[in-house]
């Protein structure tokens, strides 16, 4: 069967997204098929940079339409709860970006509709499907490394008076908006709930975090240790240390094309060349993920197993815990689902 991809709203990770699939050598049987957003215009316009063949006038349209099979929901962070329900509701699988939701309560409200309707949701960690992380997992398992002890984790990006980040009311964060690719680091290696959270920070003046670091500490006297700046421009790499080796994700650690090994050696995972320019950097790696969810959807798995439910609730429970240690709250936080 052909998998239908709907494309929720029309900006810049949706661009980035559709840009990625469709200049991808081979994606197999599956298609862009159609695009909504709150601003038709916009989405009319985004039909046609990208070739997509229908568009919707409303969010609920398409959800309720026969014409896609999968929703990509590529809005800001306090919409995807409520997104993403309305197409689980309509009997629709969906990719939702990162986070999946703003806390705990809403993700696992979330996670619990997708079980009681039997559909494919997945929180977009598309990290976790690059071949580089392919690479590096691969690495640490086959015991080279030793046993791993320390991890450390950077990720600065001068975005502090970037809307989405600094406003509450968009659920702004910077751990939101690019510490959760170290805090998924961090567990995409250990693989266990830590047993101790520490989290320092500044926030700004609407009470939205724009700095951290965290420590996270693993049985067995194992740390991780991230370091998260919305301010600052920092060497965003990512090293994992074991007893007997080492190897780093370069720059950009969340979707790297560079691995260096302890011995030197330096390995590469060239990306696919887009006709078309991304936002954000290296973007086209966005496909992999899509590549997953098709894999998933044919073989009738409800959740994958490199982005399990499980590991969307862990990642969740600890943005709440380092959430409340900083000291940010959000208006959902006080509401029962």
């Amino acid at each position: 069967m052909t998998i239908r991809w709907g494309i929720v709203t029309a900006g810049k990770i949706s661009h980035d997204f559709v840009n990625a699939f469709n200049s991808f050598p081979d994606v197999g049987d599956q298609v862009i098929a159609a695009i909504a957003a709150r601003d038709k215009t916009r989405a009319e316009e985004f039909a046609k940079t990208h070739k997509i063949a229908k568009v919707f006038s409303s969010y609920n349209e398409m959800a309720n339409s026969n014409d896609i099979d999968v929703a990509y929901i590529g809005a800001l962070n306090p919409d995807h709860y409520e997104l993403s329900k309305l197409f689980l509701e309509s009997g629709k699988h969906v990719l939702c970006e990162k986070p999946l939701c703003l806390n705990y309560k809403q993700t696992e409200s979330l996670l619990n509709i997708a079980k009681e309707k039997n559909l494919f949701l997945m929180e977009a960690i598309w990290s976790r499907f690059s071949p580089s992380y392919l690479a590096l997992e691969k690495e640490i398992q086959s015991g080279k490394l030793g046993d791993i002890q320390f991890v450390e984790a950077n990720f600065g990006v001068p975005i502090e008076n970037v809307d989405r980040l600094k406003k509450k009311d968009m659920g702004g964060s910077a751990l939101l908006d690019i510490g959760i690719y170290t805090l998924q680091f961090a567990q995409f290696v250990f693989k266990e709930e830590p047993i101790k959270v520490i989290a320092v920070g500044d926030l700004n003046s609407d009470g939205v975090d724009t700095v951290e670091t965290v420590i996270l500490e693993y049985s067995g006297n194992r740390r991780a240790v991230l370091n998260v700046n919305a301010k600052v421009l920092l060497w965003n790499k990512a090293t994992v240390y074991g007893t007997q080796g080492r190897i780093t994700a370069e720059d950009p650690f969340h979707i790297p094309d560079t691995l260096v090994h302890s011995d030197g050696r330096v390995e590469k995972f060239p990306f696919h060349t887009s006709p078309l320019k991304y936002y954000f950097g290296n973007s086209s790696g966005l496909v992999y993920q899509a590549l997953e969810v098709a894999r998933c959807i044919k073989q009738g798995l409800n959740e994958s197993p490199r982005m399990s439910h499980k590991e969307s609730l862990l990642l969740a429970k600890l943005r709440d815990i380092v959430r409340k240690q900083l000291g940010v709250h959000y208006d959902v936080d006080d509401k029962e689902i």
